[in-house]
């Protein structure tokens, strides 16, 4: 069973919800929160990326920004720019793009379900990631920004969705940069609230699309305040963290490409030739070309796009990991013919979020900034369900989300 319960979440007032909210702390850099938040002190940057209230260069590592961003979570606070709600609630998020939406119920989860392993991974973490973000969790005693849970499709969950949605929502805003559509609803009534805890109660798992290591830092700072209180009775608000959960068939996931540097000393005849082994090769010509289906890439190569189709005995049906196209291309042409094993070290590759097209990958190519790039067909919700549900773990850089969610609409505080 899925554990979750309401919480008195810490929000920005009505009109100000713009000026507060922002991108999540890991999508941009430094200098990227510095522009975004320019003159405006209610940026949320400030307490997800509090260096840029140092000099140009300062480390974000620096023991003094995760300080800094305790002392602006505070003033925040007295100044009014976010207010705690007095009582629990659970809430509704929803987001369009092109078009589509999908609603999310905004919940605390327990850690212990992360612990035991009902909230279901399928990416490794670092360490030194998670502990950037268990310094940022313990110095603000708060989960400041939401991590993105799916859950198996759930009618009695979505009458109830839609019912809200009909309402006229507390924050409606078009948020700059991505254009997409951002809205939020307080669920206030008692009944809807029990019906939320007790369907998720029925709900074997969760499973964790974004935020691994925010996942990992809000259950380890939750096991440390287990030990550090004699008294702890296992209901304290520091053994839940704040997560946004989306029905599975809701979510979009986009294509995540790759550019490689070079082509491990081969021309580009060579190359071509040597993925012949294993691919069905065919020129495309100069317009962009996208992968249609499963097991079918998109090189592009020397101004020429060409479709890559795995071949028969390339790849394993029955096993989870070795259907993934993500797994076929980093065995067969990254790992096998140019020689970058370790995905995640290399600097012989960059990864490229589907969100900014194919055209992102010709620019970096024809730029000469690098020599190839390959476009992946998507990773489907219900193979990273069945992943997550088998034990493994997905390849790196294999799924990309969109939209990201947007920090700043609701806060939970672990006391």
């Amino acid at each position: 069973m899925a554990i979750v319960k309401p919480f008195k979440g810490i929000r920005p007032p009505k009109e100000l919800v713009e000026k507060v909210e922002s991108r999540p702390y890991d999508v941009l850099d430094s200098e990227e929160a510095r522009a975004e938040a320019g003159d405006n002190e209610k940026s949320l940057y400030h307490i997800i990326k509090p260096e840029i209230d140092f000099p140009v260069g300062t480390s974000e590592y620096d023991p003094r920004v995760y300080e800094k961003a305790a002392e602006n979570f505070k003033k925040f606070q007295d100044k009014g720019w976010l207010v705690q709600d007095a009582r629990e609630h659970y809430y509704i998020y929803a987001q369009t793009m092109t078009g589509k939406t999908q609603y999310g119920l905004v919940v605390c989860a327990h850690t212990d379900d992360y612990q035991k392993g009902n909230i279901k991974k399928h990416e490794l973490t670092r360490r030194d990631k998670e502990e950037d973000r268990m310094k940022h969790v313990r110095v603000n005693n708060a989960n400041i920004e939401p991590v993105f849970f799916a859950y198996p499709d759930n009618q009695v969950l979505d009458k109830l969705i839609m019912r809200y949605a009909a309402t006229k929502p507390e924050y409606d805003f078009i948020a700059p940069i991505d254009g997409f559509r951002h809205q939020f609803w307080v669920i206030d009534n008692d009944e809807d609230m029990q019906t939320i805890t007790a369907e998720f109660a029925k709900m074997p798992s969760l499973y964790i699309a974004d935020g691994h290591h925010r996942s990992a830092a809000a259950a380890l700072v939750g096991a440390e305040k287990q030990k550090q209180n004699p008294n702890h009775r296992g209901d304290e608000e520091y053994n839940y963290f704040m997560a946004v959960c989306f029905q599975a068939s809701q979510l979009t996931i986009l294509d995540y490409n790759r550019v490689v540097k070079d082509l491990n000393g081969l021309t580009s005849e060579e190359f071509l030739a040597a993925l012949r082994k294993n691919f069905t090769v065919e020129d495309k010509g100069t317009d962009i070309y996208k992968p249609q289906q499963l097991h079918e890439f998109s090189l592009y190569l020397d101004q020429h796009w060409y479709s890559l189709k795995a071949k028969e005995g390339t790849y394993d049906n029955t096993d989870p990991i070795g259907v993934l196209d993500v797994d076929i291309s980093s065995r067969l042409i990254l790992d096998e013919i140019l020689n970058i094993g370790d995905l995640r070290s290399s600097k012989r590759i960059d990864f490229v979020g589907g969100l900014r097209g194919l055209g992102e990958l010709k620019r970096r190519v024809d730029s000469g900034e690098m020599r190839a790039a390959l476009a992946l067909y998507p990773v489907t919700m219900q193979q990273i369900m069945d992943i997550a549900d088998s034990g493994k773990i997905m390849p790196p850089k294999a799924t990309w989300f969109e939209p990201k969610l947007r920090s700043g609409l609701v806060i939970h505080k672990l006391s």
